[in-house]
């Protein structure tokens, strides 16, 4: 199971990792968040130990969503030592993720 993101928790569990994190920024009425959820968890299971993988609802932690200038979703951030070094934006296919996965972990 992914790991649930919030404003309060974000420095602790992404910034301050030395872990690639992968985060969902998703919303319960977006039907293409809801369509890529079950991949993130997959991925969170296949990567568990190597790959931090979150999901970030934007309703209810608005902080970090503006803070990362997320207006469309799902978005995707691909943040490594507290800097985003990759993005994902819309439906994307499984392989789209492990692609960017495996270029940056």
């Amino acid at each position: 199971m992914a790991l649930e993101l919030t404003d309060s928790n974000f420095q602790t569990e992404v910034i301050n990792s030395d872990k690639l994190t992968v985060i969902d920024f998703w919303a319960e009425w977006c039907g293409p968040c809801r369509a890529i959820g079950p991949v993130i968890d997959e991925l969170s299971k296949e990567y568990e130990g190597k790959v931090n993988v979150g999901k970030l609802n934007v309703d209810k932690n608005p902080q970090v969503s503006m803070n990362y200038g997320i207006t469309n979703i799902p978005a995707i951030l691909f943040i490594k030592n507290g800097e985003v070094v990759d993005k994902l934006v819309g439906a994307q296919p499984k392989a789209n993720f492990v692609k960017k996965i495996e270029a940056h972990k």
